[in-house]
């Protein structure tokens, strides 16, 4: 972190004149914010490779399954459980980032595979790493630890309906 360096409150970066109902409130609200502050920051980087975050992280999902996945095991190792996955995959079949078979297992099902292409891509994105960094740059180690921590915890309390 740098020495010195004060950041500013959710209060500043939404100009919220009010005060929070209570802290639960406000923490809810910052990592909203928060979200989609980093999204942005991703979809700035990922829009000079002409991809976009949920076509990035299909690609990262196909590779690291070491084999073909369905459209619906795709959809459920996405970060965004609302994509339309089967439209998102017709885009990059069309780019050649991946193709689609017939299941050898389940004639019903589509098998998607990532193309020597689809790798290419990846390849030229693996600055990605640099970026991820750069987003968290004003904490140390130890604080990025923490906050995956924290947010691990968060996510892991079922809220009821």
């Amino acid at each position: 972190m740098i020495i010195g360096f004060q950041p500013l409150s959710i209060e500043e970066e939404i100009k919220q004149k009010r005060s929070f109902v209570n802290i639960h409130e406000k923490a809810v609200v910052n990592v909203m914010y928060t979200h989609s502050w980093v999204i942005e920051q991703m979809r700035v980087y990922f829009k000079r490779y002409g991809i976009t975050i949920k076509q990035y992280n299909i690609l990262r999902i196909l590779t690291g399954a070491n084999g073909p996945l369905s459209t619906s095991q795709v959809r459920e190792r996405m970060l965004d459980k609302m994509s339309d996955t089967t439209r998102l995959v017709d885009r990059m079949i069309k780019k050649g980032w991946v193709e689609k078979k017939v299941s050898s297992s389940d004639r019903r099902l589509v098998d998607i595979m990532i193309t020597d292409h689809g790798l290419d891509l990846l390849d030229q994105v693996n600055d990605i790493h640099d970026k991820s960094a750069e987003i968290m740059g004003n904490l140390s180690e130890e604080e990025i630890e923490q906050l995956s921590l924290l947010l691990d915890k968060i996510r892991n309390y079922r809220v009821s309906s």
